[in-house]
């Protein structure tokens, strides 16, 4: 058994929060350049792409946030089995290291202790924390900020089984379509498809955090994940909405088995910032 100070957890969630909301990752930079190189047929729609990379560019240069909303703080935390954490309480000790992250990074505070009455808790917490008990003694932290206005563009819906992997697709096309602009185009869509719907809502947010157009395993997955981006892309949404074939950077589809009744889906839409930094104890 492996103990782990939960203040050593702290320390780590405040510096995630800073870097995630100062630097974009090297894959999502990477496919932005090759969407404005070689994708984009759309002079707006490359002009566009080059303003986010050099937004991207000098976020990381001057130590600022690549965007004014640095979002929620979810964390995805993958605890070894044989871990022990000593020295306080866990979820503390992660609320403590957003508070601290967020104050130091002049990162904005969003989060509001009531969603009615919306008095802002001032240090943006709580934070979102996903668990997983997995084998070993180490622990993984991914934390990815998620802005309000993509966040508020995502959907779930009970699909019958007879629908599908074309009734998924259209699902997600007709969920990209309805957000048009608001989540601030060219988009990561990450789907949940399967098990119950609070399952299928969380494989789809966690699919955010995969490196983009890396393909599912699965080869039919990887093949409707292709087929899907190809769809998205089709309706000329572009960058930010003025029109152009980089409407979503990739499509990450996410599978769980599932009742025989059921073919639950559900669409976590991440806006062109897809932040995300992890760091492993």
């Amino acid at each position: 058994m492996r103990e782990l100070d939960v203040e050593q957890v702290k320390e780590t969630v405040s510096d995630l929060c800073v870097q995630a909301n100062y630097h974009l990752p090297g894959d999502v930079l990477e496919v932005l350049q090759r969407a404005a190189d070689e994708e984009e047929e759309s002079p707006v729609g490359r002009e566009v792409l080059e303003l986010i990379i050099d937004n991207a560019e000098t976020a990381a240069d001057e130590k600022m946030p690549i965007c004014q909303d640095t979002g929620s703080a979810v964390i995805f935390l993958d605890i070894g089995q044989d871990v022990h954490f000593v020295g306080g309480d866990l979820e503390e000790a992660i609320n403590r290291g957003v508070a601290e992250g967020y104050e130091r990074g002049y990162l904005r505070k969003s989060m509001t202790e009531d969603p009615f009455e919306r008095d802002n808790t001032g240090d943006n917490t709580p934070a979102i924390i996903h668990t997983q008990i997995v084998p070993g003694d180490q622990v993984k932290i991914a934390l990815a900020p998620k802005g309000g206005g993509a966040e508020n563009m995502s959907a779930a819906r009970g699909l019958t089984p007879a629908d599908g992997p074309d009734g998924v697709k259209d699902f997600v096309v007709d969920t990209v379509s309805s957000a048009g602009s608001n989540p601030c185009p060219p988009i990561v869509v990450g789907v949940g498809v399967g098990s119950t719907l609070e399952k299928a809502v969380l494989l789809a947010k966690k699919s955010l955090l995969r490196p983009l157009r890396q393909p599912h395993p699965r080869e039919h997955i990887a093949e409707l994940e292709r087929q899907t981006l190809a769809a998205v892309n089709d309706l000329g949404i572009g960058p930010q909405g003025l029109g152009g074939r980089t409407t979503a950077l990739a499509v990450h589809i996410e599978p769980h088995s599932s009742h025989i009744a059921s073919l639950l889906a559900a669409v976590n839409i991440q806006c062109h910032a897809a932040r995300h930094a992890e760091a492993i104890l």
